[in-house]
């Protein structure tokens, strides 16, 4: 399932909400497939199908679990953090904002490569430090992506924090003279301000 919405911040965006790489049931459907051929290759031993078949039933569960904890994991980038959720009957998380993040790096094997897939290490800020993420789709596509993300965030923390700047005593002049001109202060409480900005420069 898509990660719940409800669960994000106001004016908070997703940028990236994945779900582990399809080689992430490599292992069990390996298993499985090659339960399935055995047991048909010992059809007709009496006790070996047997146990082959007990084996089989084993890969299956294994599939079943696997596929559960697909299901319920969540690597999201979002316009300000990084959330990454998993676990079937105990949920566990990670949240990492996006200005504490220090690097982003990738690791590809040559079998990665050929399936499109690959790891992801995330450096930040503070006592977690490293943070490895496994089966990742296309990592190097999700490594500039953040990177991108970050200096996005950047740039709009910038721009607030230059809205948030103090005026000057003569740009305030400015905008009290605007005021005044429409109606919104009168003309004493124009001159009143104007004095205590006056004595300020």
């Amino acid at each position: 399932m898509p990660f719940p919405r409800k669960y994000l911040n106001e004016g908070e965006e997703i940028v990236l909400d994945l779900r582990p790489h399809w080689s992430f049931f490599a292992g069990p459907v390996a298993a499985l497939a090659l339960a399935l051929a055995l047991a048909v290759w010992a059809r007709n031993v009496r006790y070996l199908n047997v146990v082959i078949l007990l084996l089989a039933l084993v890969a299956l569960g294994w599939c079943v679990g696997r596929w559960a904890r697909w299901v319920t994991t969540n690597f999201v980038v979002t316009t300000d953090r990084l959330i990454y959720r998993h676990g079937v009957f105990v949920r566990k998380g990670k949240e990492i904002p996006l200005e504490r993040l220090n690097d982003v790096s990738f690791h590809r094997s040559l079998v990665h490569r050929m399936v499109g897939a690959g790891d992801l290490l995330i450096e930040s800020a503070g006592e977690q430090g490293q943070q490895p993420f496994d089966h990742i789709a296309h990592p190097e596509v999700v490594q500039n992506l953040i990177h991108r993300t970050c200096e996005a965030a950047q740039a709009r923390d910038a721009d607030r924090m230059a809205g948030r700047r103090e005026l000057s005593p003569l740009e305030q002049l400015e905008k009290l003279d605007e005021l005044r001109q429409r109606g919104v202060i009168s003309q004493a409480e124009f001159e009143a301000k104007k004095a205590q900005l006056l004595d300020r420069l």
